[in-house]
């Protein structure tokens, strides 16, 4: 067709082609979704079907159409596609591996705003009512951990960096004052007086 045309139209050929391709997607979108809503007006289904209906119906229509005018320029549907599967799965992925991280900080700005616990405070992490925990007192809450200090038995002068999620997945005991003994500690400590007497 362009050997037709006079050569000061041959230039402006290559411009219109594709905007006269574009403008009639966009018409025959537009058409579409008039149908669609006249459709939809004159059906029997009830006012919140009709609405979502048209909603989705439009979506389909403007994103088909979208992808038509991309495809006039040269962009490949396909292309596209994976590009978005590659991107939403990198997304994921890093969702994913960042979920610890960012669950600890926002439980770290939910101990610092509900006042659950204190720095100085002596806490116990329980993993069910019967068990003892990690227990020990708070000396530090920062965005990741909180870290305490334990004072009996064997580990007594080390630290707990306890993960600030664990304090909302865990029951957790507060102290005000000393630390009471752990059972198996009151145990031995009968024992001990039970073998002496």
């Amino acid at each position: 067709m362009e050997a037709y045309l006079p050569d000061w139209m041959r230039d402006w050929h290559a411009l219109l082609q594709p905007a006269i391709m574009i403008a009639f997607i966009l018409l025959v979108a537009q058409l579409l979704r008039w149908l669609l809503a006249r459709l939809l007006r004159r059906s029997n289904l009830p006012q919140n079907v009709r609405v979502l209906a048209r909603r989705l119906g439009s979506f389909l229509i403007l994103g088909s159409a979208g992808l038509m005018a991309l495809d006039v320029f040269g962009v490949s549907a396909t292309v596209l596609w994976a590009a978005f599967t590659s991107f939403a799965a990198v997304g994921a992925v890093a969702f994913f591996a960042a979920w610890s991280v960012l669950s600890n900080i926002f439980c770290s700005f939910l101990i610092l705003t509900t006042r659950s616990f204190r720095v100085g405070d002596l806490v116990e992490v329980l993993e069910n009512g019967e068990k003892p925990g990690l227990r020990g007192r708070v000396v530090d809450v920062n965005l990741i951990y909180t870290t305490l200090q334990e004072s009996e038995g064997r580990a007594s002068g080390t630290v707990l960096q306890v993960p600030n999620s664990l304090f909302f997945q865990r029951i957790v005991r507060r102290w005000r004052g000393e630390l009471p003994p752990l059972p198996a500690e009151v145990a031995r400590q009968g024992a001990a007086t039970g073998s002496k007497g």
